[in-house]
């Protein structure tokens, strides 16, 4: 984030009444968790591509290109 976005958001943020800073931590709470969770979901499903395609690629037939 550069900092002239930051100044922006800070000033808006500074207008807005407590109980909406409230919901707007509360949003930015769950943007971060759900940022975590895809994270996440996208780790796991590499994972399970990697074991599923090890069977593809480590086989004799291709044995010379490991070697290369």
């Amino acid at each position: 984030m550069t900092k002239v976005h930051e100044q922006t958001i800070l000033e808006k943020l500074r207008q807005l009444s407590p109980e909406r800073l409230a919901e707007v931590e509360d949003f930015v709470d769950f943007l971060a968790h759900r940022q975590g969770k895809e994270r996440g979901l996208t780790y796991t499903a590499g994972q399970l591509a990697t074991a599923a395609f090890m069977r593809v690629w480590d086989n004799p037939a291709d044995a010379d290109y490991d070697r290369l």
